[in-house]
């Protein structure tokens, strides 16, 4: 199979490396030679440390670069099965390098995008065929990451729907089926474990590194919201939130914090600037001083994981009630492709939905905004008596 990669970055490499591994034929394209040069050397790392430790031998990683060739020339890709594009987040971008590949390739080509949130029925749009379209979703890093979402626009054929999970499935990823909407499944349900702790914070209820205590050590987290924030950068984080909230007609569940949006502006990154909501050494470790010592009070602890953990289930429990993706989709989305510890669904069963429905109106009831509503769904299967699995 031919697959065609638009963009040479850290995803686009990530996913030719996956398409390789796989036993594809693999045109890595990037109109900057320089950064078809970085690409190239940084594989031949990657699988250089690979073979050192043991997990692939000498024949498996010629096998694998033997497998990308790296070209400039957009027509290069002119024999693509696939293309799967991989450029910067920007829709009239997407649009015009989509509308000049789909007069290079065959009609079978599917043409795919790896956006994370824009509308996969809006670049469809702009091609002459728009029902081979399709958005294929993967998560940084991609070779380690095991999910990845697959977005068809209303545009899109079932043909190219069935042939994409295939393909992506052949390529050993867990996939999950997402609706077209904002954030698909991930980068929806996952904002309030951002937004409700920087709320929790702005409130004054308790600092960073209790609230990330908090999260890891009641709910087994492998990083905290403001740890994870930092590492992620507090401007890409910020942007995500700002374009979730802006698409869902601003809706207040997804309103962005001031607190967030003052760290970008000031130039507190995270770990790529050397400060965020820590500071960090010269090897991107977190540097703790003695007035921010992690605060071990239980109750105090509980009551932050609580609040957090209600929000992202209700979050899941709307995204089920709207249709965005199945139950074990949604649930895999969140364990595969953003590593939380247990599937939201599946965390609502063993608290118990009556335990979800009394959280969520004790938020309501102490601030009575629309942020704390209480899904139809939950309430409805806490009528019924009934869990998600």
């Amino acid at each position: 199979m031919n697959v065609g990669i638009i963009g040479s970055g850290t995803m686009g490499s990530g996913i030719a490396q996956v398409a390789a591994t796989s036993g594809c034929k693999v045109k890595l394209y990037d109109t900057n030679q320089a950064a078809l040069d970085k690409a190239k050397t940084a594989l031949e790392k990657i699988l250089a440390r690979l073979v050192e430790k043991g997990r692939i031998d000498t024949t498996e990683k010629n096998r694998i670069q033997n497998n990308i060739s790296y070209v400039g020339n957009l027509k290069d890709l002119a024999d693509s099965d696939l293309t799967i594009e991989a450029i910067i987040e920007s829709l009239d971008i997407k649009k015009k390098v989509f509308s000049e590949l789909e007069s290079y390739v065959a009609d079978k080509c599917i043409i795919a995008s790896n956006t994370s949130s824009l509308s996969i029925a809006s670049i469809a749009a702009s091609l002459n065929k728009p029902e081979r379209c399709i958005g294929i979703h993967f998560f940084n890093p991609a070779p380690l990451m095991q999910l990845v979402e697959v977005i068809p626009a209303i545009q899109t054929s079932k043909e190219v729907l069935e042939n994409s999970i295939k393909i992506i499935s052949d390529w050993k990823k867990v996939v999950a089926v997402a609706k077209d909407t904002p954030g698909f499944i991930v980068n929806r349900v996952a904002r309030p474990f951002y937004g409700e702790s920087l709320r929790i914070y702005e409130e004054g209820i308790a600092d960073f590194a209790t609230i990330d205590h908090s999260l890891k050590s009641l709910g087994g987290f492998r990083m905290g919201p403001f740890e994870l924030m930092d590492f992620i950068g507090n401007d890409v984080n910020y942007t995500v939130t700002e374009t979730v909230f802006t698409a869902f007609y601003f809706d207040p569940r997804y309103k962005p914090a001031f607190t967030q949006k003052r760290f970008a502006e000031a130039g507190y990154l995270g770990r790529k600037s050397g400060k965020g909501y820590y500071n960090y050494d010269e090897n991107g470790a977190i540097v703790i001083s003695n007035e921010a010592e992690e605060s071990h009070d239980k109750e105090l602890s509980q009551k932050i994981f609580d609040r957090v953990l209600v929000m992202l289930i209700n979050e899941a429990a709307d995204a089920l009630f709207l249709n965005i993706a199945s139950a074990k989709d949604i649930d895999n989305a969140m364990t595969k492709g953003v590593n939380y510890p247990k599937g939201l669904l599946a965390w609502a069963d063993e608290k118990g939905i009556d335990w979800c429905v009394q959280k969520l109106d004790e938020l309501y009831n102490e601030y009575h905004e629309d942020r704390y509503r209480c899904s139809p769904l939950l309430r409805k299967m806490n009528r019924e008596n009934k869990t998600f699995f």
